[in-house]
Protein backbone atom coordinates (compact mmCIF):
# COMPACT_ATOMS: atom_id res chain seq x y z
CA UNK A 1 0.00 0.00 0.00
CA UNK A 2 1.50 3.26 -0.92
CA UNK A 3 0.03 6.57 0.54
CA UNK A 4 -0.81 9.56 -1.50
CA UNK A 5 -1.32 12.85 0.35
CA UNK A 6 -3.22 15.46 -1.24
CA UNK A 7 -2.17 18.73 0.14
CA UNK A 8 -4.63 21.88 -0.80
CA UNK A 9 -2.67 24.92 -2.22
CA UNK A 10 -2.25 27.66 0.49
CA UNK A 11 -5.14 29.71 0.72
CA UNK A 12 -4.60 33.35 -0.31
CA UNK A 13 -5.10 36.28 2.05
CA UNK A 14 -8.31 37.62 0.97
CA UNK A 15 -9.90 34.28 0.71
CA UNK A 16 -11.28 33.72 4.44
CA UNK A 17 -13.18 30.54 3.83
CA UNK A 18 -10.24 28.67 3.29
CA UNK A 19 -8.63 30.14 6.54
CA UNK A 20 -11.71 29.63 8.53
CA UNK A 21 -11.25 25.26 7.29
CA UNK A 22 -7.24 25.81 7.09
CA UNK A 23 -5.98 23.30 10.64
CA UNK A 24 -3.05 26.10 11.28
CA UNK A 25 -5.32 28.98 11.95
CA UNK A 26 -7.45 27.06 14.89
CA UNK A 27 -4.37 25.87 16.16
CA UNK A 28 -3.24 29.33 16.70
CA UNK A 29 -6.34 30.25 17.51
CA UNK A 30 -6.24 28.29 20.32
CA UNK A 31 -2.80 28.74 21.57
CA UNK A 32 -4.61 32.57 21.36
CA UNK A 33 -7.02 32.41 23.04
CA UNK A 34 -5.05 29.90 26.25
CA UNK A 35 -2.51 32.99 26.14
CA UNK A 36 -4.92 35.55 26.44
CA UNK A 37 -7.08 33.65 29.15
CA UNK A 38 -3.61 33.11 30.77
CA UNK A 39 -2.71 37.18 30.27
CA UNK A 40 -6.26 38.18 31.82
CA UNK A 41 -6.28 35.98 34.60
CA UNK A 42 -2.72 37.19 35.65
CA UNK A 43 -3.19 40.82 34.92
CA UNK A 44 -6.75 41.06 36.74
CA UNK A 45 -6.72 38.04 38.85
CA UNK A 46 -6.00 38.35 42.83
CA UNK A 47 -3.42 35.42 43.03
CA UNK A 48 -0.06 36.45 43.61
CA UNK A 49 1.12 33.11 42.45
CA UNK A 50 -0.07 33.35 38.56
CA UNK A 51 1.75 35.91 37.03
CA UNK A 52 0.92 37.46 33.18
CA UNK A 53 2.19 35.45 30.67
CA UNK A 54 3.78 38.42 29.03
CA UNK A 55 5.78 39.06 32.62
CA UNK A 56 6.48 35.19 32.31
CA UNK A 57 7.29 35.45 28.52
CA UNK A 58 9.60 38.64 29.66
CA UNK A 59 11.21 36.71 32.64
CA UNK A 60 11.96 33.43 29.85
CA UNK A 61 14.13 35.67 27.70
CA UNK A 62 15.62 37.47 30.93
CA UNK A 63 16.84 33.77 32.12
CA UNK A 64 17.87 33.12 28.39
CA UNK A 65 20.25 36.27 27.92
CA UNK A 66 22.00 36.19 31.14
CA UNK A 67 22.91 32.68 30.68
CA UNK A 68 20.68 31.26 34.10
CA UNK A 69 18.40 28.42 31.92
CA UNK A 70 20.97 27.95 29.58
CA UNK A 71 23.22 26.75 33.06
CA UNK A 72 20.39 24.60 34.06
CA UNK A 73 19.44 22.70 30.63
CA UNK A 74 23.47 22.20 30.89
CA UNK A 75 23.04 20.24 34.28
CA UNK A 76 19.44 18.61 33.77
CA UNK A 77 20.47 17.60 30.21
CA UNK A 78 23.35 15.32 31.01
CA UNK A 79 21.61 12.53 32.68
CA UNK A 80 18.39 12.79 30.83
CA UNK A 81 20.70 12.05 27.38
CA UNK A 82 22.26 8.97 29.47
CA UNK A 83 19.12 7.44 30.83
CA UNK A 84 17.17 8.18 27.19
CA UNK A 85 19.85 6.58 24.98
CA UNK A 86 20.39 3.60 27.65
CA UNK A 87 16.62 3.55 27.69
CA UNK A 88 16.15 3.97 23.64
CA UNK A 89 18.86 1.34 22.92
CA UNK A 90 17.99 -1.28 25.43
CA UNK A 91 14.18 -0.79 24.91
CA UNK A 92 13.93 -1.25 21.44
CA UNK A 93 16.76 -3.81 21.15
CA UNK A 94 14.73 -6.02 23.92
CA UNK A 95 11.54 -5.21 22.72
CA UNK A 96 12.71 -6.66 18.77
CA UNK A 97 13.88 -9.62 21.30
CA UNK A 98 10.24 -10.19 22.73
CA UNK A 99 8.52 -10.08 19.29
CA UNK A 100 10.49 -12.44 17.61
CA UNK A 101 11.30 -14.71 20.74
CA UNK A 102 7.99 -16.11 22.20
CA UNK A 103 9.49 -17.68 25.14
CA UNK A 104 11.47 -14.15 26.05
CA UNK A 105 7.68 -12.91 25.84
CA UNK A 106 6.33 -14.90 27.89
CA UNK A 107 8.76 -14.65 30.36
CA UNK A 108 8.75 -10.41 30.19
CA UNK A 109 6.41 -9.39 29.35
CA UNK A 110 4.32 -9.08 32.35
CA UNK A 111 6.68 -7.52 33.93
CA UNK A 112 7.09 -4.45 31.18
CA UNK A 113 3.14 -3.94 31.69
CA UNK A 114 3.48 -4.12 35.39
CA UNK A 115 6.52 -1.53 35.49
CA UNK A 116 4.26 1.01 32.63
CA UNK A 117 1.56 1.17 34.92
CA UNK A 118 3.37 0.94 38.22
CA UNK A 119 3.70 4.79 40.04
CA UNK A 120 6.94 5.27 39.26
CA UNK A 121 6.86 8.47 41.43
CA UNK A 122 6.43 6.28 44.40
CA UNK A 123 9.96 4.62 43.36
CA UNK A 124 12.23 7.49 43.30
CA UNK A 125 12.52 7.20 47.40
CA UNK A 126 13.93 3.36 46.80
CA UNK A 127 16.28 4.63 43.80
CA UNK A 128 17.50 6.65 46.12
CA UNK A 129 18.27 4.70 49.27
CA UNK A 130 19.91 2.43 46.35
CA UNK A 131 22.04 4.55 44.10
CA UNK A 132 22.13 7.58 46.64
CA UNK A 133 21.51 11.16 45.32
CA UNK A 134 23.66 11.90 42.97
CA UNK A 135 23.81 11.81 38.81
CA UNK A 136 23.52 7.90 38.84
CA UNK A 137 20.05 8.02 40.73
CA UNK A 138 18.70 10.67 38.41
CA UNK A 139 19.94 8.21 35.04
CA UNK A 140 18.27 5.73 36.80
CA UNK A 141 15.25 7.22 37.25
CA UNK A 142 14.97 8.49 33.23
CA UNK A 143 15.95 4.78 32.57
CA UNK A 144 12.94 3.55 34.79
CA UNK A 145 10.10 6.06 33.12
CA UNK A 146 10.85 5.51 29.54
CA UNK A 147 12.48 2.29 29.00
CA UNK A 148 8.66 -0.14 29.17
CA UNK A 149 6.53 1.91 26.86
CA UNK A 150 9.57 1.51 24.54
CA UNK A 151 10.10 -2.39 25.39
CA UNK A 152 5.81 -2.44 24.78
CA UNK A 153 5.69 -0.79 21.83
CA UNK A 154 9.25 -2.26 19.60
CA UNK A 155 7.22 -5.70 20.41
CA UNK A 156 3.67 -4.92 19.32
CA UNK A 157 5.43 -3.21 16.30
CA UNK A 158 7.03 -6.56 15.45
CA UNK A 159 4.20 -8.65 16.66
CA UNK A 160 1.58 -6.77 14.52
CA UNK A 161 3.65 -7.09 10.97
CA UNK A 162 1.38 -8.29 8.10
CA UNK A 163 1.87 -12.18 8.41
CA UNK A 164 1.43 -12.18 4.38
CA UNK A 165 4.70 -10.06 3.88
CA UNK A 166 6.60 -12.81 6.01
CA UNK A 167 5.07 -15.99 4.05
CA UNK A 168 6.37 -13.71 0.69
CA UNK A 169 9.82 -13.98 2.18
CA UNK A 170 9.59 -18.01 2.79
CA UNK A 171 8.20 -18.34 -0.99
CA UNK A 172 11.32 -16.79 -2.18
CA UNK A 173 13.58 -19.12 0.04
CA UNK A 174 14.85 -15.96 2.15
CA UNK A 175 16.72 -17.08 5.45
CA UNK A 176 15.09 -15.85 8.81
CA UNK A 177 17.92 -13.23 9.06
CA UNK A 178 16.67 -11.56 5.92
CA UNK A 179 13.11 -11.70 6.82
CA UNK A 180 13.80 -10.05 9.89
CA UNK A 181 16.53 -7.11 8.33
CA UNK A 182 14.36 -6.83 5.07
CA UNK A 183 10.54 -7.71 5.87
CA UNK A 184 10.13 -7.48 9.82
CA UNK A 185 12.07 -4.50 10.90
CA UNK A 186 10.93 -1.77 8.07
CA UNK A 187 7.02 -3.17 8.52
CA UNK A 188 7.53 -2.63 11.76
CA UNK A 189 9.65 1.11 11.99
CA UNK A 190 6.05 2.85 12.51
CA UNK A 191 5.94 1.24 15.89
CA UNK A 192 9.17 1.75 17.20
CA UNK A 193 9.48 5.33 16.00
CA UNK A 194 6.20 5.54 17.71
CA UNK A 195 7.64 4.22 21.01
CA UNK A 196 10.79 6.26 20.98
CA UNK A 197 8.44 9.64 21.24
CA UNK A 198 6.73 7.87 24.21
CA UNK A 199 9.67 7.09 25.58
CA UNK A 200 11.20 10.68 25.48
CA UNK A 201 7.78 11.67 26.82
CA UNK A 202 8.36 9.62 29.82
CA UNK A 203 11.60 10.71 30.08
CA UNK A 204 10.89 14.55 30.50
CA UNK A 205 8.68 13.31 33.63
CA UNK A 206 11.34 11.17 34.97
CA UNK A 207 14.35 13.82 35.13
CA UNK A 208 11.40 16.16 36.09
CA UNK A 209 10.72 13.95 39.18
CA UNK A 210 14.79 13.29 39.66
CA UNK A 211 15.34 16.66 39.88
CA UNK A 212 12.64 17.89 41.95
CA UNK A 213 12.59 14.45 44.54
CA UNK A 214 16.35 13.19 44.65
CA UNK A 215 18.73 16.70 44.50
CA UNK A 216 17.16 20.12 43.23
CA UNK A 217 19.90 21.00 40.72
CA UNK A 218 19.97 22.41 37.07
CA UNK A 219 15.92 22.85 36.68
CA UNK A 220 14.95 21.47 39.82
CA UNK A 221 16.68 23.77 41.66
CA UNK A 222 15.08 27.13 39.70
CA UNK A 223 11.69 25.65 40.12
CA UNK A 224 12.23 25.30 43.60
CA UNK A 225 14.40 28.38 44.38
CA UNK A 226 11.98 30.75 42.35
CA UNK A 227 8.80 28.97 44.13
CA UNK A 228 10.17 29.73 47.52
CA UNK A 229 11.44 33.60 46.65
CA UNK A 230 8.22 34.46 45.43
CA UNK A 231 9.74 34.55 41.76
CA UNK A 232 6.72 33.16 39.89
CA UNK A 233 7.61 34.54 36.89
CA UNK A 234 11.03 32.85 36.69
CA UNK A 235 9.41 29.43 38.16
CA UNK A 236 6.90 29.81 35.08
CA UNK A 237 9.21 30.66 32.69
CA UNK A 238 11.15 27.98 33.80
CA UNK A 239 8.37 25.24 33.40
CA UNK A 240 7.02 26.86 30.00
CA UNK A 241 10.72 26.45 28.44
CA UNK A 242 10.87 22.79 29.61
CA UNK A 243 7.60 22.15 27.94
CA UNK A 244 8.37 23.82 24.39
CA UNK A 245 11.41 21.48 24.41
CA UNK A 246 9.58 18.23 25.06
CA UNK A 247 7.16 18.96 22.53
CA UNK A 248 9.58 20.47 19.81
CA UNK A 249 11.60 17.44 20.25
CA UNK A 250 8.29 14.67 20.38
CA UNK A 251 7.01 16.86 17.15
CA UNK A 252 10.23 16.18 15.41
CA UNK A 253 10.59 12.34 15.89
CA UNK A 254 6.74 12.42 14.53
CA UNK A 255 7.66 14.05 11.28
CA UNK A 256 10.31 11.65 10.81
CA UNK A 257 7.94 8.77 11.08
CA UNK A 258 5.63 10.40 8.75
CA UNK A 259 8.64 11.46 6.30
CA UNK A 260 10.93 8.59 6.34
CA UNK A 261 9.51 5.55 7.91
CA UNK A 262 10.28 2.21 5.99
CA UNK A 263 6.43 1.12 6.03
CA UNK A 264 5.23 3.51 3.91
CA UNK A 265 5.97 6.45 1.41
CA UNK A 266 4.03 9.55 0.87
CA UNK A 267 3.62 11.65 -2.31
CA UNK A 268 2.83 15.12 -2.15
CA UNK A 269 0.15 16.35 -5.27
CA UNK A 270 -0.32 20.07 -5.81
CA UNK A 271 -3.98 20.50 -6.36
CA UNK A 272 -7.30 21.64 -4.57
CA UNK A 273 -10.00 19.47 -3.36
CA UNK A 274 -13.55 21.23 -2.41
CA UNK A 275 -14.35 18.49 0.15
CA UNK A 276 -11.32 17.58 2.25
CA UNK A 277 -8.04 19.48 1.19
CA UNK A 278 -6.07 16.94 3.69
CA UNK A 279 -7.47 13.87 2.96
CA UNK A 280 -5.22 11.06 2.16
CA UNK A 281 -5.65 8.14 -0.56
CA UNK A 282 -4.75 4.97 -0.23
CA UNK A 283 -3.42 3.13 -3.52
CA UNK A 284 -2.39 -0.33 -4.55
CA UNK A 285 1.59 -0.19 -5.45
Amino acid sequence: MENIEIAAQPPSFWNMRQWWTHRYFWRFLSLLIAFGGWEIMGTFGSNIAVPAFSETVWALFLMIFDGTLIKAYGITLQPFIVGLLLSASFGIGFGIAMGLSRTLEWFTVVLFVVLQAAPMAAVIPLITFVYGIGFAAKVVAVFALATPGIVLNSYQGIRNVNISLIQMGQSFLATRQQQIVKIILPAASNMIIASLRMGLAAAFVGIILAELLITPTGLGDLITYNQSMGEYANMYATICSLVILASLSINLLQWVENNYSGSRKKKKIKGKLPEDPYCTIETEG
